[in-house]
C-alpha cells in the first residue's frame, strides 16, 4: 500500500513513518494541510492518516472536504482528542477508523490492515489462493501447509496482488506502492522482486503480461 502521512509531531512522524516502512508499505510524510491537498492531488494513495491538529487547519475539516468532492481514500485519524464527541465527531465527518495518542504501534499497523482489508472487500483475514494459505492479519504464508518466509517488499507486494485480483498491475503502478517520494528506485527493482516471489511461492502465482505488466496468477 502507498499511505499518506498528515502528521506535524516530528517525533511521532518519524516513528509512524518507520513502523510503517518496516511492515514494507510506501509511506509519504507531510507537516501540513496544503502539502496534504497537493500530494493527493498528484499521487492516488491507499489510505491516508490524518492528525486533527495541523498548523495551518484542522484535520476535521480537511476531511470534511475530501468527502465532499468524493475522495473516498479510506482515512485513520490519529489524534490527542479523546473524548467520546471528538471520536463521534471524527467517525461523522467520514473517518474508517478514530486512534488516540499515544498508541501503540502495532495496533496501528493493525488497524491499517483492518481497514485495507474491508476496502478490499474481505474483511476476513484468512485467504486461500491455490497451493497457499494466507493470513493477511499476521503477514504470513504456508504452501501446501509449509511457512513461507517473504521479506518486507516482499510481502507488500504480494499483497498489492492479492488485494486486486485479475487486474494488470504496470510496473510503475508497483513501484508506487513500495516506494515513497524521492526514493531511489532501480529500473529492475520490480522483476526481481517478482522473480523472487516466484521462487518462493510459485512460478505461476504471478503472471506476466509482456510490456504491460503484472497480475495474480492462479497459483
Amino acid at each position: 500500500m502507498r499511505i499518506l502521512l498528515i502528521e506535524d509531531d516530528t517525533v511521532l512522524g518519524a516513528a509512524v513513518r518507520d513502523q510503517i516502512a518496516a511492515d514494507g508499505q510506501s509511506v509519504d510524510w507531510v507537516r501540513r494541510l496544503d502539502a496534504a491537498s497537493d500530494a493527493l492531488g498528484g499521487t492516488g494513495y491507499d489510505l491516508v492518516l490524518l492528525d486533527l491538529m495541523l498548523p495551518d487547519g484542522l484535520g476535521l475539516t480537511f476531511l470534511r472536504r475530501l468527502r465532499a468532492q468524493g475522495d473516498v481514500t479510506p482515512v485513520i485519524i490519529l489524534t490527542a482528542l479523546d473524548q467520546v464527541s471528538d471520536r463521534i465527531d471524527g467517525l461523522n465527518a467520514g473517518a474508517d477508523d478514530y486512534l488516540v495518542k499515544p498508541f501503540d504501534l502495532a495496533e496501528l499497523s493493525a488497524r491499517i490492515g483492518s481497514v485495507a482489508r474491508r476496502y478490499a472487500g474481505n474483511p476476513n483475514p484468512i485467504v486461500s489462493h491455490g497451493a497457499l494459505e494466507i493470513d493477511l492479519a499476521a503477514r504470513s504464508v504456508h504452501r501446501e501447509g509449509r511457512p513461507v518466509t517473504l521479506t518486507a517488499r516482499e510481502w507488500a507486494l504480494f499483497e498489492a496482488f492479492l488485494s486486486r485480483p485479475g487486474q494488470l498491475l504496470s510496473k510503475a503502478q508497483l513501484e508506487d506502492k513500495l516506494y515513497a517520494f524521492g526514493a531511489e528506485v532501480e529500473s529492475n527493482t520490480i522483476e526481481v522482486h517478482v522473480s523472487r516471489l516466484r521462487k518462493k511461492l510459485g512460478p505461476g502465482v504471478i503472471e506476466t503480461e509482456r510490456g504491460l505488466g503484472y497480475r495474480l496468477g492462479r497459483g
